[in-house]
């Protein structure tokens, strides 16, 4: 077995609570806790034979080495009441608190998910999810939760081979993360080593006599450096505490598999810790070991200037000895100790005699610890999310971390590998990450997509009236900026579909007054459905949203709707009379026709260019003819009186319409190629394309004049342009 200890008896529990805690009342309630559990659980047998309240007293002493406060503490000795006995959460509250029954209850809840569902992902990420916003409420509930769980790999031997298989398995995937992720590297690597030898027994054995078969030797080799780094620091009369770090077995094992490392690779490395008393005598101790031995270029390490998102603070530092041995040397503070050994607990270490508030102390730890606050977050926007969803954006976001970069701030920001200054602008802030248009690393300026490293100093560059672009989700790596700019995008996309579709009511209202008839009469949903299949449409919203760009024809959807090209009026007998001797209609190169006029002049104006398809109109100048502008362009606004009819003569395959376009896009290299590119993969002839960038935005406009067929293709070149990476709007022009 890999961990056997005797039992914990409750004198052991005090022994260990009295050595900070001094308030003969803390200690009382401590004692009327335990007597409490003893009482509840009389009667109750652990599968080993032991009586059960072995187990509270097991828990409560795992949490008094971690001096966490009195009420924790009782919370431990309580923690399986409300479960196992007939003890409610309010009757708990009248006895010892509000406070110890709501830490008990959430812990209850925990511990009833565990070994539901099985076989069923989702139904366990349940159970996961509600475990992580426990902690995201109230810490202390987790700490309850990994001395309980610690307690139970301890003893798991008296449980079935098949019930020790999924509660290892769940203690590796999830509690040791979260130990981990807490900074409580005593807790984090002795559930690891136990679900590794419950899990991989064979390997378990392998790598424990592989380590064993060279133990004599390493010891040596590191007794040797104690004594010579300690003669030093005696010397410079520096107090310290020094001694050989042993490698636990599981982060050999992953070492081995993850990163295919050899196993004498891993051991030559000699691990040896000094602990001194001020910060000061940190760095003193490393000046004195670099000067007497020669430390390994880029392996310096300063954790304390900038601490690991769990708090953790050190120096490490790789140096070659004697014989060419080689030695990891982690040099840091008592605190310094405390917290890498039990994390959050060792921070707000219980202080005697001070006011204590459970609000104050979680805001403060998540004032420390950063990525808690960003679990919370999380938790809150992922509500929607299936668990499996959720537990997969934890797992990436929040467990995964492995690069540590920093704001010109110092605020260090920890994300998974291969993240981007896009992950690191939403880890900030939502707003920030929306509105990003450029970033700049290590005062350089860099792609959005450049991957961030440990160390690296960020800055993101922002302009407001800008969104994200698709193109990010090719290669954001969170899952907390995918699923951002995914809601944004939908967003996005719903409101403008509701603003076409609202357009396309217009341009459909508006061609039906203009032609006389009544427009609610025609714009009953039941009737427009029965010509919807005409227009290859299935629904209101497509069939608008096309109507609005200019997909579908106004006047061919009227005249679908009132089964007539005009309204039958009494002012139209004479049309009714001579309906076989219609008024010719002339043509001209421009593709436009105007009824009854021969020998007009006709050109397309420059100001909107209009193009097949589109909804047009004449305006009659003085002395140059008929223009012929889109209905939308704003220089005809307030001209009714020189409007005329025109129309478009049936297609022609040969006619070439100019189209003015410009495109707003972010600035990176290749992108004029990109988006030239996307045009001649349409076949449409590109005239001329100009560009211009924006230092300060670190965006560029560009402008392009194009020759399209009809408005078909125009619309399908502007999608094809959007799709381009970097393209965030393309429209056409108006002069």
């Amino acid at each position: 077995m890999p961990h056997e200890k005797e039992s914990i008896s409750f004198n052991d529990v005090m022994t260990e609570a009295k050595k900070y805690l001094a308030s003969s009342e803390s200690l009382a309630d401590i004692e009327r806790a335990a007597k409490f559990a003893e009482d509840c659980h009389k009667d109750q047998k652990r599968k080993s034979g032991e009586p059960y309240v072995v187990h509270c007293y097991a828990v409560a002493y795992i949490l008094a080495t971690m001096h966490v406060g009195p009420r924790t503490i009782e919370a431990g000795l309580l923690h399986d009441v409300i479960e196992d006995t007939n003890v409610s959460k309010e009757q708990l509250a009248e006895l010892f608190g509000e406070e110890v029954a709501e830490i008990v209850e959430s812990v209850t809840k925990i511990g009833a998910l565990q070994f539901k569902g099985k076989n069923d992902p989702e139904y366990q990420a349940a159970n996961h999810r509600k475990l992580f916003i426990a902690m995201a409420r109230d810490v202390r509930v987790i700490l309850v939760k990994l001395a309980d769980r610690l307690h139970n790999m301890r003893t798991l031997e008296y449980q079935s081979e098949e019930s020790q298989q999924r509660i290892a398995a769940e203690t590796l995937d999830v509690y040791a993360p979260i130990a981990h992720r807490l900074g409580i590297s005593a807790i984090k690597n002795e559930l690891e080593d136990l679900s590794f030898y419950y899990l991989n027994r064979e390997e378990y054995y392998r790598i424990a006599r592989l380590v064993e078969a060279k133990k004599a030797e390493r010891d040596a080799s590191v007794q040797k450096m104690i004594s010579e780094i300690s003669e030093m620091l005696a010397e410079h009369h520096i107090e310290y505490r020094i001694f050989g770090r042993s490698k636990h077995l599981y982060s050999i094992y992953h070492k081995m598999v993850v990163r295919q490392k050899r196993f004498d690779e891993i051991m030559d490395l000699l691990a040896i810790r000094i602990v001194t008393k001020t910060e000061l005598n940190c760095y003193e101790t490393l000046g004195y070991i670099h000067a007497k031995y020669k430390p390994i270029p880029g392996r310096l390490k300063d954790y304390i200037a900038v601490p690991k998102s769990n708090m953790y603070q050190s120096l490490h530092t790789t140096i070659i000895g004697d014989e060419g041995k080689i030695f990891e040397v982690q040099i840091r503070t008592e605190d310094m100790d405390a917290v890498a050994e039990n994390g959050v607990a060792a921070h707000w270490r219980y202080k005697e005699g001070s006011k204590y508030d459970a609000r104050a102390e979680q805001k403060e730890i998540e004032e420390r610890l950063s990525w808690l606050s960003d679990f919370a977050a999380l938790t809150d926007e992922n509500a929607d999310a299936t668990a499996s969803e959720y537990m997969a954006t934890l797992q990436r976001d929040v467990f995964d971390v492995n690069v540590y970069v920093m704001t010109p701030k110092g605020r260090v920001i920890d994300l998974p590998n291969g993240a981007t200054p896009i992950d690191f602008a939403y880890r900030i802030h939502t707003d920030v990450g929306h509105t990003a248009v450029g970033a700049i690393v290590n005062d350089a300026m860099v792609p959005l997509n450049t991957e961030l490293h440990t160390g690296d100093v960020v800055s993101i560059k922002t302009l407001k009236g800008t969104g994200p672009s698709e193109d990010w989700l090719k290669f954001v790596k969170t899952n907390q900026a995918r699923n951002k700019i995914r809601a944004y995008l939908t967003r996005k996309e719903a409101e403008r579909k509701e603003e076409k579709v609202e357009q396309g009511e217009k341009v459909l209202t508006d061609e039906l007054r203009k032609r006389g008839f009544e427009p609610k009469e025609y714009m009953d949903k039941k009737k427009l459905e029965n010509i919807y299949s005409q227009f290859n449409v299935h629904n209101h919203t497509d069939f608008m949203y096309n109507l609005a760009t200019k997909v579908i024809n106004p006047t061919q959807v009227v005249e679908k709707l009132t089964n007539q090209k005009r309204p039958l009026q009494e002012t139209d007998v004479l049309t009714r009379l001579n309906k076989e001797q219609p008024k010719k209609r002339y043509a001209t190169k421009t593709g436009i026709i105007i009824p009854g006029i021969e020998s007009m002049k006709i050109s397309l104006a420059n100001c909107c260019l209009p193009v097949y398809g589109d909804e047009i109109i004449g305006y009659v100048t003085k002395g140059v003819g008929v223009k012929v502008h889109r209905c939308d362009c704003a220089n005809i606004k307030g001209q009714d009186a020189r409007l005329i009819d025109v129309h478009w003569e049936d297609e022609d395959s040969e006619r070439m319409y100019d189209s003015d376009l410009t495109i707003l896009a972010h600035d990176r290299s290749f992108l004029l190629t990109d988006v030239v590119t996307a045009v001649s993969q349409t076949k449409a002839p590109l005239i001329k394309v100009s560009m211009n960038t924006h230092r300060d935005t670190l965006t560029s406009t560009i402008k392009l004049r194009i020759q399209v067929h009809d408005l078909e293709q125009l619309v399908n070149i502007m999608a094809n342009l959007r799709r381009t990476e970097g393209v965030m709007n393309v429209e056409r022009v108006s002069h």
